[in-house]
């Protein structure tokens, strides 16, 4: 007579547990391979594995979500300054330096999606309000810069106002990032030249050196302008 042979249950696979990590990357790869950005978070959730509530995990809807790429790229900088052994001993010309030069070799390893999130919407104050958080960031890292220059200074006259460095270290970042996004060339060493002179200017006008730092950067801005 023949038995019953005893089954034993699958096991159900786990499913792999969805991080911040996944949603951000697989936004940016939609936005890349479609070249639009996703029109519901149910189906941009369904096609990519997730619940909608795992999505809702990490942010409210894509705008929060795009503001945060912006916010992982100045973290992201910041982590890679910080694990040079000698970068607590720059000076703090040299941190802004570290900074610009890291910031901007982020941005071209994620070029095709700067450029595309950058260009997608002409109106400014759209791009502008996904940068508001990475505003926050570097204005606030300018004046760190700035204050620990001024508990240097014994003499009042000489500080430097944290406020008036702080948004010029913005409008740095926005003047930047508009030629890296026209620089077309190799390596885009021309932004890497924009960021140095950029960066000097800044600081010898600061140390009351600035007519030949400046002159020497409009000369650099005229060149690339006419060429």
């Amino acid at each position: 007579m023949a038995t019953a042979k005893k089954t034993t249950p699958k096991k159900t696979a786990k499913k792999k547990e969805i991080t911040r990590h996944d949603v951000i990357t697989a936004y940016m790869d939609y936005v890349l391979e479609h070249e639009k950005t996703p029109k519901s978070v149910y189906k941009f959730a369904k096609d990519n594995n997730m619940s909608e509530s795992e999505f809702y995990n990490f942010f409210g809807n894509f705008d929060g979500l795009r503001k945060d790429i912006w916010n992982t790229f100045f973290t992201m900088t910041m982590d890679v300054a910080h694990k040079n052994e000698e970068y607590a001993h720059f000076s703090n010309r040299e941190k802004m330096l570290t900074f610009f030069y890291t910031f901007f070799e982020l941005l071209t390893l994620n070029r095709s999606y700067v450029l595309f999130t950058l260009k997608e919407n002409q109106h400014m104050m759209n791009k502008m309000e996904q940068l508001k958080g990475l505003r926050k960031h570097v204005k606030g890292f300018a004046k760190e810069l700035i204050q620990e220059r001024n508990e240097n200074k014994t003499n009042i006259l000489l500080e430097r106002s944290e406020t008036i460095y702080s948004e010029g270290s913005w409008v740095q970042m926005l003047f930047l990032m508009k030629f890296w996004m026209d620089d077309d060339s190799a390596g885009f060493e021309k932004t890497d030249m924009a960021i140095e002179k950029s960066v000097n200017t800044i600081f010898d006008v600061f140390d009351n050196t600035p007519l030949d730092a400046v002159l020497d950067f409009g000369k650099f801005l005229w060149k690339e302008r006419m060429a």
